[in-house]
């Protein structure tokens, strides 16, 4: 019988600003969409309780999620703070906006610094829109390659994608140990 195991986990969104960190957080957790634009000034955080099975146990797992600001100058001013203690990150670009794929490495790179490398999954945002698309999947996914991390295409907007990319960030963080709640 699978025995189970009680995880607390933080995770961040990492990514500039307008690529839909805060609307995945709100679909993900709150299963809610607005198109209407909501900056994120500082951090803010959400929590959302999850199931993981595998063979060998079940985990409940409280996945701590920490949402930045995704200008370039604050990330430098808090990335101690709001980096530390992170078991893994979802890295978000909007595909309809190429310079955010091209702002990811240095992202990974701030994240990297203060927490070595952790699990990592890349996510193009806003596929519900590949009329706009400036980015491939296979871009990403060369891209991703690099940090040897899975790539999914998502939207916020219709959820297609959402939720598999928290699942598979959760699943990675675990193989690695996770972290046993206090």
């Amino acid at each position: 019988m699978a025995q189970t195991r009680e995880i607390r986990t933080k995770i961040c969104l990492i990514g500039e600003s307008g690529v839909g960190k805060t609307s995945l957080i709100r679909r993900y957790v709150l299963d809610i969409f607005s198109d209407k634009y909501i900056a994120t000034f500082g951090t803010k955080i959400s929590k959302k309780k999850v199931r993981i099975k595998t063979d060998d146990e079940d985990a409940a797992v409280t996945l701590v999620i920490w949402d930045i600001i995704g200008h370039k100058e604050f990330r430098e001013l808090v990335k101690d703070a709001y980096f530390y203690g992170a078991n893994g990150a979802l890295v978000v670009c909007d595909v309809t906006r190429r310079i955010t794929m091209d702002e990811l490495k240095g992202w990974v790179k701030g994240l990297f610094d203060v927490t070595g490398k952790i699990p990592l999954v890349f996510l193009g945002n806003k596929s519900d829109m590949p009329e706009s698309a400036e980015v491939k999947k296979a871009e990403l996914e060369m891209f991703a390659a690099i940090y040897n991390a899975p790539v999914l295409m998502t939207s916020a907007k219709t959820g297609d994608g959402v939720e598999k990319a928290f699942e598979i960030l959760t699943e990675r963080i675990l193989e690695k140990g996770g972290k046993e709640e206090d």
